[in-house]
């Protein structure tokens, strides 16, 4: 009964999410647009954080924010879930036009290799862009496969120096790993899969 309130929510509403209170899954998602079909991802949120898609995701553009305490409207320590229309052939592409503005922002930025480990079938690369003002970005990017039309990236951004740097870096780095995509197309099976590197 529960998929297939899923999927009539798939098929009508143009982005929502649902929360298990029992488990802190979160999914957020999208219908079918243009070559595109309908798209889910779910996770497990970190417990004691919480998720938002249609009020302050959508207001900075994305498709999910994950946030502690109070939303305070500031990039640091927020896990943001973004989903686009593949643009390039290939994903080492998007990250690659992706290292490129970064660097055209910040020329005296870095960019070093984020390695996240999941033993799952979405293709995920992940890099870490440290920025001149001390500032860092965490971007994991992934691809759910050609038939998606999608890709999407999980990132997080977090100062040099903060005391809790590493505890959020692997909280981000479990969501990430415990993504998984939903594809559905009106009159077939659902199929699912999840992220890995």
């Amino acid at each position: 009964m529960r998929l297939v309130l899923v999927l009539l929510l798939l098929a009508l509403a143009p982005l929502a999410y649902a929360k298990d209170a029992d488990t802190q899954a979160v999914m957020v998602y999208g219908k079918a647009d243009n070559k595109a079909p309908g798209w889910s991802i779910t996770t497990s949120m970190p417990s004691g954080w919480h998720n938002d898609c249609c009020t302050y995701a959508a207001a900075i553009g994305v498709n999910l924010v994950l946030y502690q305490g109070e939303w305070t409207g500031k990039p640091e320590r927020v896990m943001v879930l973004n989903v686009w229309p593949s643009k390039f052939p290939t994903l080492e592409a998007e990250m690659q036009d992706d290292r490129q503005h970064y660097l055209q922002s910040d020329s005296h930025g870095k960019v070093d290799e984020f390695a996240v480990i999941n033993p799952h079938t979405i293709a995920c690369q992940g890099v870490l862009y440290h920025g001149s003002d001390h500032v860092d970005d965490a971007v994991v990017f992934c691809d759910p496969g050609k038939q998606s039309g999608i890709r999407y990236s999980w990132s997080m951004t977090l100062s040099a120096t903060d005391p809790d740097r590493q505890a959020l870096i692997e909280a981000f780095k479990q969501v990430v790993q415990h993504s998984s995509y939903m594809t559905y197309v009106q009159g077939s099976t659902p199929t699912h899969t999840t992220a890995k590197q």
